[in-house]
């Protein structure tokens, strides 16, 4: 579903990410984890089109990004760890904009939007403008919002942070639900526990390298995923 290789993207000096090399296969979650500038947002923002990397090769369904972003980025949504929406329009205007954007009928998105809207409790809220949201309706915005296309791919940047626990319950549930039907989700966290009990596999990256991966087993053993994060980035 998605394959990174060799790719290497560097500000000035600093190579933000170091020759990293990752697969997300259908029917996978995919967890990635680091600390503060290892390099998880730019590799993320790279994997989406959003910034161009030196080195390396992005391929989504077999598509290359750099050949076909178009075709690439129909086949997947992108949640951003800040989501940036248009504070001027309504909830509802916006996920017609977005529905619109990739050419989703009148009936498929009206359903859509009413499922998704219901399941995390912001219908009654679709009316009022954007400006008006918390952090986390916001986020429950940009959730939907990815989710109304269907994407293939799915790829989020701490996708938990705002949301109070029942909406975060949910969306685990959406995110298993997604992969259960042969989608892929590529997403990044500090939340180590929800990494552990979700993923099927987990990357860890330090200083823009990646230093371990594989199935949650493979990486952690018999200890807890934050011991052996914890330990690596000791080393």
């Amino acid at each position: 579903m998605l394959n990174i290789e060799h790719l290497t993207k560097t500000y000035g000096e600093k190579k933000a990410v170091d020759d990293l090399s990752l697969h997300i296969r259908p029917g996978e979650i995919f967890g990635f984890i680091g600390h503060n500038g290892a390099g998880k947002s730019t590799t993320l923002k790279c994997a989406v089109g959003i910034l161009h990397f030196d080195a390396g090769t992005v391929t989504i369904g077999g598509k290359n990004l750099a050949d076909d972003p178009l075709s690439c980025k129909r086949e997947l949504a992108y949640i951003p760890d800040n989501p940036d929406l248009y504070d001027f329009m309504s909830g509802i205007k916006y996920l017609n904009f977005i529905a619109d954007i990739f050419g989703i009928g009148a009936d498929v998105r009206q359903e859509r939007i009413r499922h998704y809207a219901d399941l995390l409790e912001l219908t009654g809220d679709l009316a009022q403008p954007i400006s008006a949201y918390s952090h986390g309706m916001k986020q429950k915005l940009a959730v939907i919002a990815a989710w109304i296309h269907d994407p293939k791919l799915i790829i989020m940047d701490e996708p938990f942070v705002g949301l109070d626990p029942k909406a975060s319950h949910l969306l685990k549930e959406m995110m298993r639900q997604h992969c259960d039907k042969g989608g892929a989700i590529f997403f990044s966290t500090h939340v180590l526990e929800v990494a552990e009990k979700l993923c099927d596999k987990v990357a860890i990256i330090k200083q823009g390298k990646l230093i371990k991966v594989g199935t949650m087993e493979e990486v952690k053993g018999d200890d807890s995923l934050e011991e052996v994060f914890l330990e690596l980035e000791a080393e």
